[in-house]
């Protein structure tokens, strides 16, 4: 499983109060609540992303509340990823629960920038930034988690 965009980058702790707003919680429609996603820290996100498009962010992707929205709606956009130098471990969880591929690398989450083109090869691990040719290798997840998200989260993956 691969997926190849361009890249949005965010800062530290974006918490998931920053990924779907509260106040859009009175829905459980996906569609709908994935107009709002990044909102409050960037307006335009929904409108310029493009199927496959990466987020890039950094230390604890994800923090605060326990929500299973928050990685529903990135993936409802059409983000192919999310790469981070890491995760809150509820987000973490919740994105292979629910098929949003994520993978955790330091070193590609500090370097790759806004607008970059970028391919991820979530089979290796293996993030190329096909804008400055430099490579990264991120830790992928063992067969039976890339099912999971393959098939578009655990219950996806429990019916077959």
């Amino acid at each position: 499983m691969n997926t190849q965009g361009h890249v949005f980058k965010y800062p530290d702790n974006v918490d998931t109060d920053v990924i779907i707003p509260a106040r859009y919680l009175n829905t459980a429609n996906a569609q709908e609540l994935a107009l709002h996603c990044m909102e409050d820290i960037d307006k335009d996100y929904v409108k310029k992303v493009q199927k496959g498009d990466i987020m890039v962010a950094g230390w604890n992707f994800g923090c605060g509340s326990s929500r299973e929205h928050a990685p529903l709606v990135i993936k409802t956009c059409g983000t192919g990823c999310v790469i981070a130098k890491s995760f809150a471990r509820i987000f973490y969880r919740n994105a292979i629960n629910i098929g949003l591929p994520i993978l955790e690398c330091e070193e590609a989450a500090e370097e790759i920038a806004a607008g970059d083109e970028v391919s991820v090869d979530f089979d290796t691990g293996i993030i190329t930034d096909i804008t400055t040719g430099k490579t990264y290798r991120a830790q992928p997840f063992p067969p039976f988690i890339q099912n999971i998200i393959a098939k578009g989260g655990l219950l996806a993956s429990l019916k077959n």
